[in-house]
């Protein structure tokens, strides 16, 4: 069965112990923690072992488990802490983004070399690096992702297929998961209102009240065999309140579970 969970960045107003209720209540099976600098720190690697039994006992308390931890930032120091911790913790998955600029040839070799370099670190841990290709970074298409799956050999490096990053990237999430299928291990999944460059209100990314065909990137998804996390990222939500969100969030995973039932993977 495909497991579907919440990115806590959600939730960024509220604490984790409120943000995995209400997760738990709206149907899901588990949750990624944020420890995303600047914008969501419900684990903070710099203090993760102090947080870790806490943390554990919260999600256990709550009949989840932890599906994954978005860390965010090519950064090696803070990498290291996210491996540790997820080591400890038992998160299996650790999400980044690629960094550098689209279009730069210089930033794409910079940071593949850097990708595989912390997906060897990863390993070491028994984690998963995952990354995605992202709006404006050097890896932010279908094309980009496929040169940097040939370039990183380490088994313990996953590509994070985002529908709505590919989808602003012009092309068709559902047509484009096929390709990279083999080396996915991750699935950060929202709506897209327009072709971006954003996503559009937080409102608009809940799973169904976009543009995004996201029933047949389901579809693909489970024909194609994929058996990893898909977990709801919504941005933007700092303004809303606990209410709003937990709204986003329910709603979601209606939309979701309902596509996978009818898709006979739930």
């Amino acid at each position: 069965m495909i497991k579907l969970g919440v990115n806590s960045v959600l939730f960024a107003n509220t604490d984790f112990a409120t943000a995995a209720r209400y997760v738990k209540q709206a149907g899901y099976d588990g949750i990624e923690i944020s420890a995303i600098k600047g914008m969501c720190e419900h684990l903070d690697l710099d203090l993760w072992r102090q947080q870790a039994a806490p943390l554990k006992r919260i999600v256990a308390d709550n009949a989840l488990e932890f599906l994954s931890m978005e860390e965010a930032a090519l950064d090696e120091d803070r990498l290291m802490k996210a491996f540790a911790a997820a080591a400890e913790i038992g998160i299996p998955v650790v999400n980044i983004g690629p960094g550098g600029k689209t279009g730069v040839a210089e930033d794409f070799e910079r940071q593949t070399f850097l990708i595989a370099k912390m997906a060897e670190k990863a390993e070491q841990h028994g984690v998963t690096l995952c990354v995605k290709a992202h709006v404006g970074a050097s890896i932010h298409d279908t094309a980009t992702t496929l040169a940097a799956m040939a370039k990183i050999a380490s088994p313990a490096f996953g590509i994070d297929m985002d529908p709505s990053h590919i989808w602003r990237a012009g092309e068709d999430p559902a047509e484009a998961l096929e390709e990279v299928l083999s080396r996915m291990k991750h699935i950060h999944i929202r709506d897209c209102r327009g072709r971006g460059p954003g996503p559009g209100r937080p409102q608009e990314q809940a799973c169904g009240r976009g543009d995004i065909d996201l029933f047949a990137y389901c579809r693909e998804m489970v024909q194609g065999g994929y058996s990893g996390p898909v977990c709801l990222e919504v941005i933007g939500a700092g303004e809303l309140n606990l209410a709003e969100v937990a709204i986003i969030a329910a709603e979601s995973y209606g939309y979701l579970n309902a596509c996978l039932k009818a898709l006979g993977a739930r």
